[in-house]
């Protein structure tokens, strides 16, 4: 059955549009080395990426939140990388021409992503996003993803219904919170995934680079 006609569609930002794990590893490794510990290998971390301060704390020292510790080193890492967030991070091949695409046919688009605004501003703008329709961020709002409430706060923001929306994201959650705003929801499988197959996260469609969400589109949605 054919998707529906949206108005705008928003995206995760790590793993989704942007490639952040080399600097979000960095900052993580800064901090093993602060305490005297070897680097844990990147292959190890990157997988962990799109769960933030958790996940990475998590693959690298081995504690959860709540575990002795565990605060300490969150601060630790997020002060880290603050410090040296856009270093190495990069959009993902395809990504720039797909939002010139998404603007040459009248769509709108925005970032919805977990990742504090002490982060996700400065992010945006220094690795070309700067000209988003709106930006929410994990501290936007009283909610986090898989919760709704960012989605349809993102929504709000561009005067739309959620349902006149999609949700584009690599993580479980990201569906999820997508499913629970109302909204189409689409597996970006080129991402960070986290420890689930996308095939089972239940998304309205799956693509594996970001050209493949132009074919998904109605054929209504044209360029001019």
């Amino acid at each position: 059955m054919p998707l529906p006609m949206p108005r705008a569609i928003l995206f995760d930002l790590d793993g989704t549009l942007a490639d952040t794990a080399p600097d979000l590893a960095a900052a993580l490794n800064r901090l093993r080395r602060d305490r005297g510990l070897s680097s844990t290998p990147y292959e190890q971390l990157r997988p962990h990426t799109s769960a933030g301060a958790r996940g990475m704390i998590g693959a690298a020292f081995g504690l959860k939140p709540g575990d002795p510790d565990y605060e300490e080193l969150r601060v630790g890492f997020l002060d880290h990388y603050a410090a040296a967030l856009a270093v190495d991070s990069t959009l993902f091949d395809g990504i720039p021409a797909l939002l010139n695409d998404l603007r040459q046919r009248r769509l709108g688009w925005g970032v919805v992503t977990n990742k504090a605004a002490r982060f996700t501003d400065p992010l945006v703008f220094q690795i070309g996003l700067a000209d988003a329709d709106c930006v929410i961020s994990g501290d936007t709002t009283a909610h986090a993803k898989p919760h709704p409430e960012p989605l349809l706060e993102a929504a709000r923001r561009l005067k739309l219904q959620p349902q006149e929306c999609w949700y584009v994201g690599d993580d479980l959650r990201d569906i999820q919170a997508g499913r629970a705003a109302g909204m189409v929801t689409v597996a970006a499988a080129w991402g960070y995934c986290g420890e689930s197959a996308p095939e089972s996260w239940d998304a309205d469609a799956l693509i594996d680079a970001p050209h493949q969400l132009l074919a998904l589109l109605p054929q209504a949605v044209s360029k001019n």
